[in-house]
Protein backbone atom coordinates (compact mmCIF):
# COMPACT_ATOMS: atom_id res chain seq x y z
CA UNK A 1 0.00 0.00 0.00
CA UNK A 2 1.49 3.43 -0.94
CA UNK A 3 -0.21 5.72 1.04
CA UNK A 4 0.08 10.13 -0.25
CA UNK A 5 -0.06 12.19 2.45
CA UNK A 6 -0.73 16.56 2.95
CA UNK A 7 -0.25 17.85 6.28
CA UNK A 8 -0.66 21.73 6.93
CA UNK A 9 0.74 23.23 10.08
CA UNK A 10 -0.31 26.49 11.90
CA UNK A 11 1.41 28.56 13.97
CA UNK A 12 -1.27 30.07 16.44
CA UNK A 13 0.15 33.21 18.71
CA UNK A 14 -1.93 33.80 22.23
CA UNK A 15 -3.22 36.92 21.92
CA UNK A 16 -2.81 37.90 25.85
CA UNK A 17 0.39 36.15 25.85
CA UNK A 18 3.55 36.41 25.20
CA UNK A 19 3.97 33.04 24.47
CA UNK A 20 3.52 30.73 21.22
CA UNK A 21 1.99 27.77 20.90
CA UNK A 22 2.47 25.37 17.68
CA UNK A 23 -0.59 23.23 16.91
CA UNK A 24 -0.38 20.70 14.01
CA UNK A 25 -4.29 20.35 11.99
CA UNK A 26 -3.39 17.34 9.71
CA UNK A 27 -5.06 16.49 6.57
CA UNK A 28 -4.28 12.61 6.21
CA UNK A 29 -5.91 10.73 3.22
CA UNK A 30 -3.80 7.70 2.25
CA UNK A 31 -5.74 5.55 -0.94
CA UNK A 32 -4.71 1.17 -2.33
CA UNK A 33 -6.00 -1.12 -4.87
CA UNK A 34 -6.66 -3.41 -2.52
CA UNK A 35 -8.01 -1.76 0.81
CA UNK A 36 -10.59 0.87 1.10
CA UNK A 37 -8.82 4.35 1.59
CA UNK A 38 -8.84 7.29 3.80
CA UNK A 39 -9.74 10.43 4.23
CA UNK A 40 -9.50 11.98 7.62
CA UNK A 41 -8.47 15.46 9.89
CA UNK A 42 -7.16 15.43 12.93
CA UNK A 43 -5.95 18.22 15.51
CA UNK A 44 -3.00 17.75 17.92
CA UNK A 45 -3.03 14.17 17.35
CA UNK A 46 -6.82 13.64 18.39
CA UNK A 47 -9.16 12.69 15.72
CA UNK A 48 -11.81 15.58 14.53
CA UNK A 49 -13.17 14.00 10.78
CA UNK A 50 -13.50 11.40 8.48
CA UNK A 51 -15.22 10.81 4.69
CA UNK A 52 -16.87 7.27 5.43
CA UNK A 53 -16.73 5.74 1.90
CA UNK A 54 -19.09 3.15 3.02
CA UNK A 55 -21.89 5.57 3.88
CA UNK A 56 -20.62 8.02 1.45
CA UNK A 57 -20.87 10.95 3.59
CA UNK A 58 -18.50 12.99 6.11
CA UNK A 59 -18.36 12.23 9.99
CA UNK A 60 -17.74 14.65 12.75
CA UNK A 61 -15.92 12.90 15.96
CA UNK A 62 -15.69 15.78 17.85
CA UNK A 63 -16.04 15.05 21.67
CA UNK A 64 -19.13 16.64 23.10
CA UNK A 65 -17.33 19.33 25.09
CA UNK A 66 -15.16 20.81 22.14
CA UNK A 67 -16.77 23.77 20.36
CA UNK A 68 -18.52 22.82 17.46
CA UNK A 69 -17.59 23.34 13.32
CA UNK A 70 -17.65 21.31 10.11
CA UNK A 71 -15.39 21.10 7.23
CA UNK A 72 -17.97 22.08 4.76
CA UNK A 73 -20.53 20.48 2.74
CA UNK A 74 -18.17 19.73 0.40
CA UNK A 75 -15.89 17.64 2.31
CA UNK A 76 -16.76 14.26 1.26
CA UNK A 77 -16.48 15.24 -2.29
CA UNK A 78 -13.50 16.56 -1.80
CA UNK A 79 -11.96 13.28 -0.19
CA UNK A 80 -13.64 11.34 -2.93
CA UNK A 81 -11.87 13.42 -5.67
CA UNK A 82 -8.71 13.45 -3.49
CA UNK A 83 -8.99 9.29 -3.70
CA UNK A 84 -8.83 9.31 -7.62
CA UNK A 85 -5.98 11.45 -7.68
CA UNK A 86 -4.41 9.69 -5.10
CA UNK A 87 -4.49 6.39 -7.39
CA UNK A 88 -2.95 8.15 -10.34
CA UNK A 89 -0.05 9.36 -8.29
CA UNK A 90 0.38 5.86 -6.52
CA UNK A 91 0.04 4.35 -10.33
CA UNK A 92 3.12 6.58 -11.33
CA UNK A 93 5.50 6.05 -8.72
CA UNK A 94 5.20 2.10 -8.73
CA UNK A 95 6.42 2.60 -12.74
CA UNK A 96 9.05 5.32 -11.21
CA UNK A 97 9.96 3.59 -7.91
CA UNK A 98 8.68 0.22 -7.75
CA UNK A 99 11.80 -0.88 -6.01
CA UNK A 100 12.06 1.50 -3.32
CA UNK A 101 11.91 0.29 0.37
CA UNK A 102 9.72 1.64 2.78
CA UNK A 103 10.85 2.45 6.19
CA UNK A 104 8.72 0.04 8.61
CA UNK A 105 7.71 0.93 12.08
CA UNK A 106 6.34 -2.00 14.56
CA UNK A 107 3.38 -1.53 16.68
CA UNK A 108 2.76 -0.98 20.20
CA UNK A 109 -0.71 -1.77 22.11
CA UNK A 110 -2.79 -1.50 25.55
CA UNK A 111 -6.02 -2.54 26.52
CA UNK A 112 -8.54 -0.95 28.68
CA UNK A 113 -11.40 0.29 29.93
CA UNK A 114 -13.64 3.29 29.25
CA UNK A 115 -15.49 3.23 32.75
CA UNK A 116 -14.66 2.19 36.03
CA UNK A 117 -15.65 -2.10 36.31
CA UNK A 118 -18.27 -3.71 38.24
CA UNK A 119 -19.29 -7.17 37.27
CA UNK A 120 -22.67 -7.69 35.64
CA UNK A 121 -22.44 -3.57 34.23
CA UNK A 122 -22.29 -2.94 30.53
CA UNK A 123 -18.73 -1.60 29.64
CA UNK A 124 -16.59 -0.82 26.76
CA UNK A 125 -13.13 -2.40 26.33
CA UNK A 126 -10.19 0.11 24.14
CA UNK A 127 -7.40 -1.24 22.34
CA UNK A 128 -4.84 1.68 21.55
CA UNK A 129 -2.44 0.43 18.61
CA UNK A 130 0.38 3.40 17.92
CA UNK A 131 3.82 4.30 16.54
CA UNK A 132 3.44 1.65 13.51
CA UNK A 133 4.20 2.38 9.89
CA UNK A 134 2.57 2.02 7.23
CA UNK A 135 -1.19 2.39 8.27
CA UNK A 136 -2.31 -0.74 7.25
CA UNK A 137 -2.68 -3.82 10.07
CA UNK A 138 -5.44 -6.56 11.00
CA UNK A 139 -7.26 -5.83 14.28
CA UNK A 140 -9.10 -9.10 15.87
CA UNK A 141 -10.92 -8.90 18.77
CA UNK A 142 -11.60 -12.62 21.19
CA UNK A 143 -13.54 -13.69 24.05
CA UNK A 144 -12.61 -16.69 26.08
CA UNK A 145 -10.30 -17.61 22.41
CA UNK A 146 -13.23 -16.97 20.44
CA UNK A 147 -13.47 -14.19 17.57
CA UNK A 148 -16.03 -11.60 17.92
CA UNK A 149 -17.51 -8.96 15.70
CA UNK A 150 -20.34 -7.83 17.12
CA UNK A 151 -20.05 -4.64 19.39
CA UNK A 152 -16.78 -4.17 17.57
CA UNK A 153 -15.88 -0.77 16.60
CA UNK A 154 -12.64 0.56 14.43
CA UNK A 155 -11.65 3.86 14.37
CA UNK A 156 -9.32 5.51 11.59
CA UNK A 157 -5.89 6.14 11.11
CA UNK A 158 -4.56 8.88 13.10
CA UNK A 159 -0.71 10.55 12.44
CA UNK A 160 1.34 10.82 14.74
CA UNK A 161 3.81 13.73 15.06
CA UNK A 162 6.54 11.63 13.86
CA UNK A 163 5.35 9.81 10.92
CA UNK A 164 3.94 6.91 12.61
CA UNK A 165 -0.01 6.45 12.88
CA UNK A 166 -2.46 5.37 16.10
CA UNK A 167 -5.54 3.21 15.91
CA UNK A 168 -8.34 2.71 18.17
CA UNK A 169 -10.63 0.27 18.58
CA UNK A 170 -13.60 -0.61 21.00
CA UNK A 171 -15.58 -3.73 22.33
CA UNK A 172 -19.18 -3.60 24.00
CA UNK A 173 -19.21 -6.02 26.91
CA UNK A 174 -20.51 -7.18 30.22
CA UNK A 175 -17.61 -8.22 32.68
CA UNK A 176 -18.05 -11.25 34.37
CA UNK A 177 -16.03 -14.11 36.41
CA UNK A 178 -14.49 -16.15 34.74
CA UNK A 179 -14.62 -14.16 30.98
CA UNK A 180 -11.53 -12.90 29.49
CA UNK A 181 -10.77 -10.77 25.66
CA UNK A 182 -8.03 -10.35 23.67
CA UNK A 183 -7.24 -7.91 21.28
CA UNK A 184 -4.69 -9.17 18.51
CA UNK A 185 -3.20 -7.18 16.08
CA UNK A 186 -0.93 -8.10 13.03
CA UNK A 187 1.43 -5.69 11.21
CA UNK A 188 3.90 -6.24 8.24
CA UNK A 189 7.11 -5.58 11.14
CA UNK A 190 5.48 -8.35 13.34
CA UNK A 191 6.93 -12.04 13.20
CA UNK A 192 4.17 -12.91 15.33
CA UNK A 193 0.78 -11.59 16.44
CA UNK A 194 0.74 -8.65 18.81
CA UNK A 195 -1.72 -9.75 21.53
CA UNK A 196 -3.15 -7.96 24.74
CA UNK A 197 -5.02 -9.45 27.06
CA UNK A 198 -8.41 -8.12 29.84
CA UNK A 199 -9.33 -10.73 32.57
CA UNK A 200 -12.12 -9.73 34.76
CA UNK A 201 -10.85 -12.40 37.50
CA UNK A 202 -7.47 -10.49 37.45
CA UNK A 203 -8.90 -7.01 37.66
CA UNK A 204 -11.32 -8.31 40.73
CA UNK A 205 -8.79 -9.75 42.84
CA UNK A 206 -6.40 -7.12 44.20
CA UNK A 207 -9.68 -5.47 45.15
CA UNK A 208 -11.31 -8.67 46.49
CA UNK A 209 -9.35 -9.49 49.29
CA UNK A 210 -9.49 -6.79 51.31
CA UNK A 211 -12.92 -6.67 51.83
CA UNK A 212 -13.11 -10.00 52.48
CA UNK A 213 -10.01 -10.25 54.91
CA UNK A 214 -11.26 -7.18 56.29
CA UNK A 215 -14.85 -9.37 57.19
CA UNK A 216 -12.78 -12.30 58.94
CA UNK A 217 -11.08 -9.83 61.11
CA UNK A 218 -13.91 -7.86 62.18
CA UNK A 219 -15.68 -11.91 62.79
CA UNK A 220 -12.82 -12.74 64.40
CA UNK A 221 -12.83 -9.92 66.90
CA UNK A 222 -16.37 -9.50 67.48
CA UNK A 223 -16.43 -13.80 68.72
CA UNK A 224 -13.22 -13.14 70.99
CA UNK A 225 -15.07 -10.39 72.51
CA UNK A 226 -17.91 -12.33 73.39
CA UNK A 227 -15.86 -15.11 74.69
CA UNK A 228 -14.20 -12.40 76.82
CA UNK A 229 -17.73 -11.32 77.85
CA UNK A 230 -19.13 -14.90 78.68
CA UNK A 231 -16.02 -15.52 80.52
CA UNK A 232 -15.93 -12.33 82.74
CA UNK A 233 -20.25 -13.23 83.60
CA UNK A 234 -19.00 -16.26 84.95
CA UNK A 235 -16.36 -15.59 87.08
CA UNK A 236 -18.56 -12.60 88.56
CA UNK A 237 -20.93 -14.88 89.33
CA UNK A 238 -18.83 -17.01 90.63
CA UNK A 239 -18.11 -14.19 93.36
CA UNK A 240 -21.58 -13.46 94.09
Amino acid sequence: MRVCVYILAILAAVPYTRAQVKHVDMNIYGCSDTVPGQDSFALDGEGTGHSDFALKQFVMTLPEFADPFTYGDDAFYTAVQRQFNCLDLVREEIKGNNHSKEVLEPPVSSIYTRKYVKLGVDNQLICHVTGFFPPLLRLRWAKNDVYVSKGVTLGQFQPNNNGTFTLFSSLNFTPKPGDYYTCTVDHATLKQPLIKEWSADKWITPRSIFPIVLCAVGAAVGLLGIAIGILFFIKGSQCN
